[in-house]
This record gives C-alpha cells, structure tokens and sequence, in this order.
C-alpha cells in the first residue's frame, strides 16, 4: 500500500469486521454495529501531523543553507494501534477491495498500543451488547 499517501493529520484506518456477538450468543450483523457513534480499526498509515511554521526559516540571510518555510508536528497515533474514532468524522473509501476510514487525527477518541493486546480485548468485548 506504499502507492497510497495520506496527508496531513489524518489517519488510515481498517474497520474491525463489522459482525458483533452478544453475551446470549446473538449474532449482529455489521448494518446493526454501523450505527454506533463511535468504530474501532486498526491504523494502516498516518499522515506527516500538522504543518506549522518552521521557528528557523529566515529569508533575511540569503548566503544561509535555505529552510523549508513550515514543517510537520507528528501526530499521536502510530501504525498498527487500535484506534476508537467518531464514525461521523470518518470518510469511507475502498481501495483495492478493501474498505477503509481516512480519520482526521482530532475525531480519533483513544488508541491502543499493539503490546496491550490484553486490554484490547477487554475493550471490545465490553463494547458488545
């Protein structure tokens, strides 16, 4: 997926499967869980962060080694987290077969690091009806 670049403070997320279990054992279909306000994916890329002005771009001095103008404050999220994000904000797109959410960073609610699998699991299993 290197041919896709996503820009600015937005994050590619691949949505968890859809299907929800109950605690009866009830099988929701994945129409019934897109109704939640908030999703939960996993992140596939993230944007360079927010452009802000470079504190050490000067035209003032023409013979100085030239600066970029503005540069690039990372974002929090990091591939491979768990990300729980506003699915109003989300804009969904499929790319090669594969449905996706381009998030922009500040509609992402939390994030779980990938060596807190334990807590993943405690989260979504306490998300299920």
């Amino acid at each position: 997926m290197s041919e896709l670049i996503i820009v600015g403070d937005r994050v590619l997320i691949r949505p968890d499967s859809g299907e929800q279990q109950t605690e009866s054992g009830l099988v929701l279909p994945a129409s019934v869980a897109e109704r939640d306000r908030i999703g939960s994916g996993r992140i596939e890329q993230v944007g360079p962060g927010h452009l802000i002005p470079n504190p050490d771009y000067s035209d003032s001095e023409p013979w100085a080694e030239p600066k970029k103008i503005g540069r690039y404050l990372p974002l929090e999220a990091n591939v491979g987290d768990l990300a729980f994000y506003q699915r109003k904000e989300a804009i969904e797109f499929t790319y090669k077969q594969t449905k996706f959410f381009i998030v922009p960073h500040h509609a992402i609610l939390a994030l779980v690091r990938p060596d807190h699998e334990d807590v993943i699991s405690e989260l979504l299993d306490s998300n299920r009806p």
